[in-house]
């Protein structure tokens, strides 16, 4: 998802209004025995305390190993990573503060915000917390105004859930799928996934890999970013993995358990799909979100669909594979009018409808053909609809992507950009053994997926002018800057399928009281694949009004 004005600005409000017994709440850690690490620095990037290990690998993909109790996990974690976490937390912070309304803004919802937060660590478990508080002794302190460590680290989880939550964004979607028997190669349960949750491309430069071998529970890996103890996309020893897509949400009225620390509990403590959704069911959640969950164990998989108020399982009966995009499919949620009206306008479908395609295409799934569909840029019938299109499987912005093999504990995960990299390949078999620690390497190279041809493309040059451009139009379009006569051709001639092109050229010379124009790039914008029910309309009222004023 693309984090938005708004939601961006209640993000930053809601982490700054935390009403004062929750900002004087600190979790129980007297019951944990820790060892303070001293970090030692082998090179520029590998850093260990005992068998605690930060490295990159040649992908530039970090992998971190943490072991211990609750506070003590937390603390080598924050240790190791303590630049690249403050790092990623700048980033975070100077992005919204871009987007924050004034103060006189922020003073008005701040009487309905304050109390937000109040209840968000009840609803946390404990050794969660202490895990968090350990993490946050390494925070920066150029963000304290906002709120104090702990507290910061612990609202911070929940920036996914808030983002999806904004009524005023259309959400990027991820997806993600499972096939098995007849569909994979071999039989084995196979599962990728896409995870488009941007703040920009800063932000996903650093990913971590996640080994954590927890005191109590299951090891398990995960793929995040620095600061990070949720997981969205992760396998545990056993063959479970979970997989977060995010459904259509009203703006919720007080934070409870973010996804990102549900679907933690179901990595560390389940081992079957049963154990999963008890876990899941006894939380209470705060956003719409469906977790794919696959395992080893049941050679299965089910999306668990929660929401606030409601809560299904979908199960497949005769087929072996599930399709996950941005709406919800069991029983529970068969009558829900908000996720009617998103399958009805929103671009989940679509996808939906697009793995259906691609899954008749390619027969028996392996490891690169999954990588292939996730890797996917085209419309319905290899239609070209533009690069960064949400409409496609690959949206060209994804924080990462993954392949899970569950029966054989495989997992790929790419490098960037987005999922175009390399598709770097490990072994929880192999990574839970102390030989494999004691070496510190973590990767099975000889199982790579290799990258995608299209970044040494010229199109994928032009889409990254596209970006650019595009940023240059918008702030022409928000302000008083005039662009160039050839400015638009080019702009367009970068990503020329692309229904946005014509949209913000068409605004633009609307602005400029060129209203023929305008009306000429909005009747192109029409005939291309546009995202939404919500962005047709858009343009279409753009287009009858330059159509009035051209008379």
């Amino acid at each position: 998802m693309v984090l938005s004005f708004l939601s961006l600005s209640l993000i930053f409000i809601l982490i700054s209004c935390g009403i004062q017994k929750s900002i004087n709440h600190i979790p129980d850690i007297q019951q944990y025995s820790i060892e303070i690490p001293e970090v030692k620095r082998v090179n520029d990037s590998t850093f260990s305390f005992k068998k605690n290990y930060l490295t990159k690998n040649k992908q530039q993909i970090w992998e971190l190993y943490i072991t211990g109790n609750p506070l003590q996990l937390g603390y080598n974690n924050g240790a190791l990573t303590k630049s690249l976490m403050q790092n990623q937390e700048k980033i975070f912070f100077s992005k919204v503060e871009g987007f924050v309304p004034s103060k006189f803004k922020q003073s008005l919802l701040r009487g309905f915000l304050k109390w937000y937060n109040r209840k968000m660590y009840l609803n946390v478990r404990e050794d969660f917390q202490a895990e968090l508080y350990g993490l946050s002794r390494y925070s920066s302190d150029e963000y304290d105004f906002i709120a104090p460590k702990y507290q910061r680290n612990l609202y911070l989880h929940g920036a996914h859930d808030i983002g999806h939550a904004m009524q005023d964004l259309m959400m990027v979607g991820c997806t993600s799928l499972a096939v098995w028997n007849e569909n994979t190669e071999d039989g084995d349960l196979l599962i990728g996934r896409n995870f488009d949750f941007y703040v920009g491309d800063d932000f996903a430069e650093n990913k971590v890999i996640e080994i954590v071998e927890p005191e109590n529970g299951i090891p398990y890996l995960s793929v995040s970013w620095p600061g990070m103890i949720g997981v969205v996309s992760g396998m545990n020893k056993e063959g479970i993995t979970v997989t977060i897509n995010a459904g259509k949400s009203k703006i919720p009225l007080t934070a409870k358990t973010p996804i990102s620390l549900v679907t933690r509990e179901i990595l560390q403590y389940a081992k079957n799909i049963d154990e999963a959704i008890a876990i899941a069911r006894k939380r209470k959640v705060f956003v719409s979100e469906s977790i794919l969950v696959g395992s080893a164990y049941d050679k299965n998989a089910v999306i668990i669909e929660v929401s606030p108020d409601n809560f299904g399982v979908y199960k497949v009966e005769n087929t072996s594979r599930v399709f996950c995009t941005n709406h919800f499919q069991s029983d529970a949620y068969k009558n829900d009018k908000r996720n009617q009206k998103h399958i009805a306008e929103s671009h989940s479908e679509y996808r939906y409808e697009k793995l259906q395609e691609l899954l008749e295409k390619n027969k028996k799934i392996t490891p690169e053909k999954m990588a292939a569909i996730l890797r996917d840029k085209s419309g319905l019938k290899g239609k070209k609809i533009g690069y960064g299109n949400e409409k496609a499987i690959n949206q060209l912005l994804a924080h990462h992507a993954v392949i899970f093999s569950p029966q054989k504990k495989l997992v790929w995960v790419s490098a960037n950009p987005y999922q175009l990299g390399e598709f770097v390949c490990y072994d929880l078999n192999e990574l839970f053994s102390d030989q494999k620690l004691k070496n510190g390497d973590f990767a099975r190279s000889e199982l790579n997926i290799a990258k995608d041809p299209f970044i040494d493309s010229r199109e994928f040059e032009d889409y990254k002018q596209y970006k650019m451009m595009n940023e240059e139009v918008q702030k022409a379009i928000e302000g008083d800057v005039l662009l160039t006569e050839d400015f638009l051709p080019y702009y367009q001639s970068l990503n020329p399928d692309f229904w946005v092109v014509y949209y913000q050229s068409g605004k633009y010379y609307y602005k400029q009281k060129e209203y023929s124009k305008a009306k000429t790039e909005f009747e192109k914008a029409l005939t291309k694949e546009i995202t939404t029910l919500e962005d047709r309309k858009h343009i279409e009222h753009y287009f009858k009004k330059a159509l009035k004023r051209c008379k």
